[in-house]
Order: structure tokens, then sequence, then C-alpha cells
């Protein structure tokens, strides 16, 4: 796993990490059970203190992406498996607006309409 912060990026560091997190659990890269690096290992990695970690790690488990277990630290939850449905079911709706000329950002504008609705 993989994660990326931009010093020159105007998002906050704690929401850039989490961010990152939530890209690779997308991606299908993390999966339910997988364990996170350590909030020491990837403050050192990044340069970046350690309650900046923290505190996306605890962001993270606010949003059920991420359960911090006493002794195992931060694990991906059950709710990742969900997260790969949903890209696939994504992925599904990409080639259907593809296939019927609609753009991206059109698609975009529907799934958060969407969303709203909800």
């Amino acid at each position: 796993m993989l994660l990326r912060i931009d010093p020159d990026s105007t998002a906050a560091l704690y929401d850039q990490i989490a961010g990152s997190v939530r890209r690779e659990t997308a991606a299908g890269r993390l999966a339910a059970g997988d364990r996170l690096p350590s909030a020491r290992e990837v403050a050192a990695a990044l340069d970046v203190n350690l309650h900046t970690v923290l505190k996306a790690y605890q962001l993270l488990r606010d949003e059920g992406l991420v359960e911090m277990r006493r002794g195992r630290g931060a694990v991906i939850s059950a709710r990742a498996d969900a997260l790969a449905e949903l890209r696939a079911e994504a992925a599904a709706l990409a080639a259907r607006a593809r296939a019927l000329g609609v753009g991206p950002d059109v698609l975009a504008a529907l799934v958060r309409a969407a969303g709203e609705d909800a």
C-alpha cells in the first residue's frame, strides 16, 4: 500500500492521508481485514506529525472504513467489501454512460445528485 500526500496542496494532511486509504480501498488494493501500517510508521515515512496520522485514522474509523483494534492497530473493516461491490457497479455504470455518449462530468453530476436525493 502506498500512501501519498502533496505538501503543496491546500487540503489538510490528515484529509490527504485518509483520502489515500479510501482510494486504495476503492481500487481493491486494500480489503477487509488488511492491517494499515502503524501511525508511527506512516508519520515517519511521510515526514508528518504522528497526531496528523492518528487524526486521519480516527476520521476513517468514524466513517466506518477502519476498525481500531487494541494490539492490532488499524484494520480495514468489512465495509471495504461493499466498496469493492460498488466499484464494480460504478465501472458498469461508466461503461453504460460511454455507450450513451454521456461524458464523465455529466455522469459525476448525476451520481452526486442521486446521492443528495438519497
